[in-house]
């Protein structure tokens, strides 16, 4: 990554991050199941073929399916018939994460943890495409699938420019300040934006990277709910807490806003951050990934305590 200056401070310049030499290359097998959903006559049949050409990923579809997520009566043991059973938008995320996961680096800066962006990462992944479906998004799996892949550029600017990331994760005071507010006061873009030109140049939906760059934006999304209703499900995840921080400093702005834009007859905030919990752990075992050692409600009921203490 070039390094350009303005004033005193370095500067990170994101068209250097985003070429073909600096960003690590899908795998095949992920790149021709994007191609394949551009073409709705595309079906099972078409999916089955890159994933069984991929020995990896094909295990990791086959688990993932036999899964206690899923809690189907009998072993699945055919690619074809896991994409009929559970959908090619669920499969086809569900590769897409399993790739971009097995590309980013897990750099030495400062507090940053990759485990435990992923772990971050899958809870509001779960949560945005609950909240997707409250907000009567008719591909509630694209909600998900964004939000997943929402901090992707996070690594990647770590590992380059890892004294300058050291510093702004420090500066976020555990939470008390927004990564993306920092790099924009530095750099004059975010992860956020990082992240969108990622997807853009591995040629993902436009759709997809604009509700990826435009995360850190809830406030304006929530000006405009019914024309916001994906972006905004993946904006309001941000909100949930991350497991570097030890409180919640941001659950009173989530509650207003999940209060202000849920639809009548919606679950309370702890009903649906229980349901969360259970789905991330039924979900997390087939990431490779462990339970939190706190998990969403435990943060909320601890911030609810706190405010009447």
């Amino acid at each position: 990554m070039t390094l350009t200056m303005n004033g005193s401070a370095p500067k990170l310049n994101l068209q250097k991050l985003i070429t073909g030499t600096q960003l690590p290359a899908l795998p095949q097998s992920a790149i021709r199941l994007l191609e394949l959903s551009q073409d709705p006559a595309n079906g099972p049949s078409e999916f089955a073929v890159p994933i069984e050409a991929d020995p990896g990923l094909t295990g990791q579809v086959l688990r993932f399916v036999n899964s206690s997520y899923f809690g189907f009566s009998r072993e699945i043991s055919s690619v074809k018939m896991a994409i009929i059973l559970v959908g090619i938008r669920t499969i086809k995320n569900f590769s897409l994460w399993s790739a971009v996961f097995s590309l980013m680096p897990n750099p030495r800066c400062g507090p940053f943890e990759l485990k435990s962006l992923w772990q971050d990462s899958l809870r509001r992944a779960l949560f945005a495409r609950t909240m997707a479906r409250l907000l009567g998004v008719k591909e509630p799996e694209e909600a998900f699938a964004a939000a997943l892949l929402q901090d992707m550029a996070v690594p990647l600017l770590a590992k380059e420019a890892p004294q300058q990331y050291a510093t702004l994760l420090n500066a976020r005071q555990q939470g008390h300040a927004r990564l993306s507010s920092l790099e924009e006061e530095t750099f004059g873009w975010s992860h956020a934006a990082a992240a969108g030109s990622m997807a853009r140049q591995w040629n993902l939906p436009e759709s997809f990277a604009e509700m990826i760059e435009s995360h850190p934006a809830v406030r304006q999304l929530a000006e405009q709910p019914a024309n916001n209703a994906e972006k905004l499900a993946v904006a309001l995840s941000a909100l949930l807490p991350t497991l570097a921080d030890p409180t919640w400093v941001e659950c009173g702005p989530f509650e207003e806003y999940y209060e202000e834009i849920a639809p009548a007859g919606h679950p309370n905030v702890p009903q649906l951050l229980e349901q969360i919990d259970r789905e991330f752990a039924s979900f997390a075992p087939v990431l490779k990934l462990s339970l939190p050692a706190k998990s969403l409600v435990d943060c909320y009921r601890e911030v609810a305590a706190a405010a009447t203490a």
